[in-house]
């Protein structure tokens, strides 16, 4: 569930006119009578747009005023996993029109024609992106920046509740590395007394656990798997939760350390403040980097509604609405017009707008094979079930 940059477009209008050549009457013509000017474009669809987004990732109240706005009805669905979304989209017929894929999975979406690319001339306000964040897209996902346009952007990390944490590991001190007390037995064995959530996720996972032995995160190599499967191993006995409610589990006292995103281990921590929790809950940045992740809005190939999904993609990107999303999901913006909008204090918050320094550190995302991803899927399944 995130750098001062380049980025430019260029839309353009060619108009055509051409002339037949005229012939000289032997009468006088009548007067020519001016044509009638063209009609303008007109919207036909019916006033309904269907969106399917991850849970707890829209501003309370956005969703209601594109409504009220534009007269096109909502349909606001969500989903847990990419995995989820992905055997959606392969299936076919979704009923769909905007789909939110993380980036990983997007580049293989958009080769085997399940988004269609935008109509930018639709989408005034694309302008307002970052240059980086639309730089690094067009790089490893999306060439020229076709298809994609960022929701928000985080980086997968370790969440603990400090207090908890403090207690559970007792004298022993915590670590330089924050990936230790997920996984190195060493901290695993006394934390699991509280609590160790990891994300329900193979494609979430399997990368940070390439990573923490100094593997490539993005490896296709079922060779590399093996390896991160035997270190998770050793540790499989002291994970609680494999979760599809991260916000919940870490709020709600289930977990005191976790593998999730760092906006929603900021979403927990805001909520368990407004419970009036003594508990202090914490997005780490662990000293070996952590996992860049993009969301990103894109269209269905079989949108039914694709002029209403441009009109809500270019409502999204005002600065307005992006400053919304990261003051109230605790994501940071890939909407640098709307970064002035911010509140300080989310500004502030290294764990959502992380200093320059840090950001070199992490690992941008890539993509997988299919095959590959079919081969970490039964890696991280047979890890799961203990096998």
């Amino acid at each position: 569930m995130m750098k001062k940059y380049l980025w430019s477009f260029a839309l353009s209008a060619i108009v055509l006119a051409g002339c037949g050549k005229k012939e000289e009457p032997p009468v006088a013509a009548p007067a020519p009578v001016a044509s009638a000017p063209a009609p303008a474009a007109v919207n036909t669809e019916e006033k309904v747009l269907n969106i399917y987004n991850w849970p707890d990732y829209v501003p309370e109240g956005m969703i209601a005023t594109f409504e009220k706005e534009t007269g096109i009805k909502v349909n606001y669905d969500t989903f847990e996993t990419n995995e989820a979304l992905h055997a959606k989209l392969v299936a076919g017929n979704s009923g769909y029109d905007i789909v939110v894929p993380g980036s990983v999975f997007a580049k293989p979406q958009i080769e085997g024609g399940l988004l269609q690319a935008l109509d930018k001339a639709q989408i005034k306000n694309l302008g307002n992106l970052d240059p980086a964040i639309m730089a690094t897209l067009g790089a490893k996902t999306d060439p020229d920046n076709k298809h994609l346009v960022p929701w928000a952007w985080g980086f997968t990390t370790v969440g603990i509740n400090k207090t908890k944490v403090a207690k559970a590991l007792g004298k022993t001190p915590m670590p330089e590395n924050a990936w230790d007390l997920v996984f190195k037995p060493e901290y695993t064995s006394k934390l699991k007394s509280c609590g160790i959530a990891y994300l329900d996720s193979p494609t979430e996972i399997i990368p940070v656990a390439l990573h923490y032995i100094g593997k490539d995160a993005y490896s296709n190599d079922p060779a590399d798997y093996k390896l991160a499967t035997d270190m998770l191993a050793k540790v499989r006995k002291d994970v609680r939760i494999f979760s599809s409610t991260m916000i919940d589990d870490i709020a709600g006292g289930k977990a005191c350390v976790a593998i999730g995103w760092s906006g929603d281990i900021n979403i927990a921590a805001a909520r368990a403040k407004e419970n009036k929790s003594k508990d202090e809950i914490e997005s780490m940045l662990p000293s070996t980097g952590a996992l860049i992740f993009f969301d990103t809005m894109a269209i269905t190939k079989d949108a039914k509604h694709p002029n209403n999904a441009h009109a809500f993609i270019d409502f999204y990107l005002r600065p307005e609405n992006a400053a919304l999303m990261a003051n109230e999901m605790n994501y940071p913006t890939a909407n640098k017009a709307g970064v002035s909008l911010v509140k300080p204090e989310i500004a502030a918050n290294k764990t959502i707008f992380v200093e320059a320094d840090y950001f070199a550190k992490m690992i941008p995302p890539s993509s997988f094979s299919n095959e590959a991803r079919e081969a970490m899927a039964n890696a991280y399944n047979s890890f799961k079930k203990g096998k």
